[in-house]
């Protein structure tokens, strides 16, 4: 374990207690920027899973993350925040975490070193081989993530490690690894520093960039945005009002009409169409907006 370079002390911080509070956030701040170059020497391994993602999610898979505090907790933060964004199911982006949803507020010990429990929650899921489950782990060593990606290989998932070491156990156990060397954290071995940091920006590009790929994103816009409340109603509206270039008030009510499925309203206003015919023309489109609007 004291190999392992997110738990060797970092030489720049050793008198971090001495440290004025100045002093301390300036020190915290030059030490993130080694999470954008870690990320930087890891961008074709990025790349690459998320072009497997993509391809999950199109053959109807699932995008399943696995993890254990602060790793497992980023990994359902990115899932739940999927639905929302860009309208996906509950069921095909999935955050699972060692001990459950009430390890997400506090701290349960010993589920992290429980290598069958890992096993054990990805079978309640029945894997197969249409999904992908990623395994988070800032260590790289985490008996419970090492459990959950030998089942899902044993299913014949698409399998991928994402850890904050250099040849990591789990990213010799997937099929796919992105390994950030972010080097020693500020506080020896809070890993809820840097490396969540990191975790956390490789998380937004896996689950953003592969929704793009899937037509959930028209220019720079959430088009699949799900309005479940009043905030995310005014966004689907200013989003129809400026790409169809109309009244926030005519966008509201075209919206009602569509239940608030915001690519329909948009092909309706930009095509002249009718529900109908709008929803026939994306559906010809596999739900790519940009595609049904230059048909």
């Amino acid at each position: 374990m004291e190999q392992l370079l997110t738990e060797r002390r970092n030489n720049r911080t050793k008198n971090l207690d001495q440290c004025s509070t100045i002093e301390i956030i300036q020190l915290m701040n030059e030490e993130e920027k080694t999470v954008d170059l870690a990320i930087k020497n890891q961008e074709k391994n990025i790349e690459t899973v998320i072009t497997e993602i993509t391809k999950c999610l199109e053959q109807k898979g699932r995008l399943i993350y696995v993890g254990a505090g602060t790793s497992g907790r980023l990994g359902v933060l990115d899932a739940a925040e999927c639905i929302p964004t860009f309208g996906v199911s509950k069921d095909q982006v999935i955050g699972v975490l060692a001990g459950g949803n009430k390890a997400f507020v506090e701290a349960i010990e010993g589920v992290e070193d429980d290598f069958d429990q890992g096993s054990i929650d990805l079978e309640a899921l029945k894997i197969s081989n249409k999904d992908i489950v990623i395994g988070i782990a800032a260590s790289g060593r985490t008996p419970y993530v090492l459990g959950a990606l030998n089942y899902a290989k044993e299913k014949n998932a698409q399998t991928v490690a994402l850890a904050c070491n250099k040849d990591s156990e789990i990213g010799r156990c997937a099929q796919l690894k992105i390994e950030l060397d972010v080097g020693p954290e500020v506080l020896s071995g809070s890993t809820r520093l840097k490396s969540g940091t990191a975790q956390k920006k490789v998380l937004n590009m896996l689950s953003t960039i592969s929704m793009i790929r899937i037509g959930k994103v028209y220019e720079n816009l959430m088009v699949d945005v799900k309005a479940t409340n009043k905030k995310l109603k005014r966004r689907a509206e200013r989003i129809l009002s400026t790409v169809g270039e109309i009244s926030l008030e005519e966008a509201q009510q075209i919206l009602s009409r569509t239940d608030y499925q915001l690519k329909l309203a948009i092909i309706m206003v930009k095509k002249n169409l009718g529900m109908t015919e709008a929803e026939q023309l994306l559906a010809s489109a596999n739900g790519f907006l940009r595609t049904a609007l230059e048909d």
